[in-house]
């Protein structure tokens, strides 16, 4: 049996969604320790997998590898749909354990296409198979002009700049209890809309922002810059998705991101992807502090919610035979 593990990852937006640039897309995020999502994977005859959450991704990657199938479990998981990346994470993780059940190698980054992954960002492919802060060169924009191309058409956004994240850093995660955030068709309409309607001057402003501050910041491990940088980035992203999601966060996002705003020692502010959730950016002698504010700030909202202290990941997934 072979055994997949693999943290989350934290997608902080994308550098253009205009048509009129020649790259669309180009995300950016980075891989964190926690949550966990373990994946086993060992030979079968057809495909043995009693989760019918799990079983889509497991069939597409018995499909990808061409063998007869395989049993699939998962041991640990967290979340969908909850800005975490957990179905780009299931898809690869059950590629990466059948492969080795039995005794292939495979090219994950030209096989994700066949799994209908990178079709947009690239960053969850990058940061499962190396970890670290990832930029990705996105797509180029002509292949998108009328509709998305066909599922399993495209390549997986090449990486553009990687660099480890400091052992120090702590990404306070909260995930308020409501609706998951956009996924599957739904979100394919929002993002053709907000294509189609995206407003050039923002990808501009985000240029100098991603050059100038943000890889300068992380390159030197510089959390403030970086922090300020992301929580910039956001906003900027947020002003594309503000029609599609209620706002320039996903409510009640934007007032978890005040309340974590005010507090010292949080750096940066962010809602991953679609959300819920929302990370702060701040260093191990913070953490306690912001937790309870993160706390306090979803008793004030009304909602529960789960908040969690994590590390970012630098090395990827890992597999145990």
């Amino acid at each position: 049996m072979s055994r997949v593990s693999i943290g989350a990852r934290l997608h902080a937006g994308f550098q253009n969604l205009s048509l009129a640039r020649d790259r669309l897309y180009g995300g950016i995020g980075w891989a964190i320790d926690e949550p966990q999502l373990v994946v086993n994977a060992d030979r079968a005859d057809s495909l043995v997998c009693p989760d019918d959450a799990v079983e889509p991704y497991a069939r597409r990657a018995i499909d990808a590898l061409s063998v007869p199938g395989a049993e699939i479990s998962v041991e640990r998981r967290y979340d969908r749909h909850a800005g975490l990346g957990s179905g780009t994470r299931l898809a690869v993780a059950a590629l990466v354990g059948v492969a080795d059940a039995y005794d292939l190698d495979v090219a994950v980054r030209e096989r994700a296409p066949d799994l209908g992954r990178g079709g947009r960002s690239g960053v969850g492919i990058a940061t499962f198979l190396e970890g670290g802060f990832v930029v990705d060169g996105g797509h180029p924009t002509e292949r998108f002009t009328h509709s998305p191309p066909e599922t399993g058409t495209w390549t997986t956004p090449p990486v553009v700049a990687r660099h480890p994240i400091p052992e120090s850093w702590q990404f306070v995660l909260v995930t308020p209890t409501i609706d998951a955030g956009q996924h599957g068709s739904n979100e394919d309409a929002s993002m053709r809309s907000i294509v189609e309607q995206a407003d050039p001057g923002i990808a501009d402003e985000i240029a100098p922002l991603v050059t100038q501050r943000l890889l300068p910041a992380i390159a030197e491990g510089d959390r403030r810059t970086f922090g300020a940088a992301i929580t910039r980035l956001g906003r900027l992203n947020g002003a594309w998705y503000a029609d599609e999601q209620g706002g320039v966060y996903r409510p009640p996002a934007g007032r978890l991101v005040e309340a974590l705003s005010a507090v010292d020692g949080v750096d940066g502010v962010g809602q991953s992807s679609w959300g819920p959730t929302v990370y702060a950016i701040t260093g191990v002698e913070w953490v306690d502090r912001v937790r309870e504010t993160a706390q306090e700030a979803l008793e004030t909202v009304g909602v529960e919610g789960d908040i969690r202290a994590v590390g970012p990941d630098n090395r990827g997934f890992t597999l145990e035979a």
